[in-house]
């Protein structure tokens, strides 16, 4: 064991650590002061100041990054005004939660978060809401202590504001900081503050969010744009209700209605030409395989997953299962196992790609052993999909359906399937507010596929008596063929467009 070492001067160890180094060899295993005689003597480790285990040259920054303190300033400054469509998304009122806001890539999360900044800025001074984002190449390899840094000099910069107003922080790309969670629950039990998250849905996933802040966390899926809110963005949205439509204004939605079964409503490919927004959507989704399924999980079997992806997107509605699937892949030659399959499905939903809906039934064994029904998760990815030159109008019509469900309230949604064969496109249980089969047909025109779509309605009414019953079409002139009074009939885009609670 070595000797205890001799007694250095305070200049000679004040020029050690200006010199960024620590001869060790000459000072010893550590030093400390000795407040009488004005030296440092190496000998108490439990007292150390500095140890050849942490060379000062290569000491963790204990001050703010100068990237984030410049956003911080900027963050603060009144934000110039900028254009965004508003969109009808609504954190949870949760007091004590962190609001995290997930969905799929290119949806519209960011710009989500700057309309709660707005919002918040609209009635409260500037210095109490602002958002931050960790997208930032200069800012790769932060750690979470920085975070810790940039919140006391926040409150250094507005200290009447700590414990006294509640403050509002958005932080954007979170995820790109390990162990921002720590950060975040934190900060939640010591200060008065309200925080929303958002980030790649490759790293935040809903389950995921809840296990990582031990419950403190509460899910706003963010959706490309809904029909509303794609016609909001063209100021183009309607004030009346549709009765009191004139025939002019009836025309123009049912125009745009036609046109969102095709476009979608990712907001960057609002308005663009065809070949450019097939361009677009195409790159959205490999962007997906690669960063939210390939990197994250180490999937080694590309060219499978794009075959399983291509085959999904390009037969909407369409009842798959696993050993379907995996059937199809071997037949293209691709060695995929069965549990693989499964696997990748997963992925695909998690990262909010596909939606699948379930046979709508009590039994688990029959739920999990009967095929799923998968969708796109905007209309325009069928076309950006399918190169058959098919319509495809009766799959956008039913993927526009089930998207508007799953936004509105959370509703638990699955297929019907009656005893007679016939099926019910969605049955939507809905919290505390009841249950509805509804079927969606786009052509009514041939008068058996009205009988059928009509007696389906009606068998599976008797398995789900208290099911109301609706029938959405495509557009007005359908209607005059339907008559059944125990069924609501009416244009999918007039349901689309009422408010939650009217339905």
């Amino acid at each position: 064991m070595r000797g205890e070492s001799p007694a250095t001067p305070l200049a000679e160890i004040t020029r050690v650590a200006r010199e960024g180094h620590h001869d060790q060899d000459r000072y010893g295993l550590s030093v400390r002061v000795s407040l009488k005689g004005g030296f440092f003597k190496g000998t108490d480790l439990s007292k150390c100041v500095l140890d050849r285990r942490t060379p000062i040259g290569h000491a963790r920054a204990v001050t703010l990054h100068p990237i984030l303190a410049e956003k911080l300033s900027a963050a603060l400054a009144a934000a110039s005004p900028f254009v965004l469509t508003r969109r009808d998304a609504l954190l949870p009122k949760v007091p004590g939660k962190v609001h995290a806001v997930i969905g799929m890539r290119r949806a519209g999360k960011t710009t989500f978060l700057r309309q709660l900044l707005r919002e918040r800025r609209a009635v409260l001074p500037p210095e109490r809401a602002l958002y931050l984002s960790f997208d930032d190449d200069r800012l790769a390899g932060l750690g979470v202590d920085q975070l810790g840094f940039l919140f006391e000099e926040y409150f250094r910069r507005h200290p009447s504001l700590r414990g006294r107003e509640t403050v509002y922080w958005f932080l954007d790309e979170i995820q790109l900081v390990p162990g921002w969670e720590r950060f975040v629950r934190r900060v939640l039990d010591t200060e008065q503050v309200e925080i929303a998250v958002s980030g790649s849905s490759a790293r935040m996933l809903s389950r995921e969010v809840h296990t990582s802040l031990r419950g403190r966390g509460m899910a706003t899926i963010i959706r490309p744009f809904s029909f509303r809110e794609f016609l909001r963005h063209r100021d183009e949205e309607p004030t009346k209700e549709p009765r009191q439509w004139k025939p002019a204004e009836r025309s123009l939605v049912e125009k745009r209605f036609r046109e969102f079964l095709v476009e979608g409503g990712f907001p960057e490919a609002q308005g663009l030409p065809a070949a450019l927004r097939i361009e677009l959507l195409q790159g959205y989704v490999d962007t997906v395989l690669f960063r939210d399924v390939v990197e994250r999980y180490g999937v080694s079997q590309v060219a499978a997953l794009r075959w399983l992806v291509r085959q999904c997107l390009r037969n909407p509605a369409g009842s798959f299962s696993a050993h379907r699937l995996h059937q199809d892949l071997k037949a293209q030659g691709h060695g995929v196992a069965k549990d693989a399959v499964h696997t990748m499905l997963g992925h695909l939903l998690d990262a909010f790609l596909l939606s699948a809906v379930p046979l709508a039934t009590d039994s688990e064994r029959k739920r999990n052993s009967n095929p799923r029904k998968l969708y796109p998760a905007d209309p325009g990815l069928i076309k950006a999909f399918d190169a058959s030159g098919r319509t495809n109008v009766g799959h956008a019509l039913e993927t526009v359906v089930l998207n508007e469900l799953e936004r509105r309230g959370g509703a638990e949604v699955g297929y019907v399937k009656t005893d007679e064969g016939l099926e019910v496109d969605f049955l939507a249980r809905y919290p505390g507010a009841g249950e509805e089969l509804i079927q969606v047909c786009a052509d009514l025109s041939a008068p058996e596929t009205l009988t059928r779509e009509l007696r389906a309605l009606t068998t599976a009414a008797k398995e789900h008596p208290r099911a109301a019953r609706r029938l959405l079409v495509l557009d007005r002139d359908a209607l005059a063929r339907v008559s059944a009074p125990a069924v609501e009939a009416q244009p999918a885009y007039e349901w689309l467009l009422a408010e939650p609670a009217q339905n």
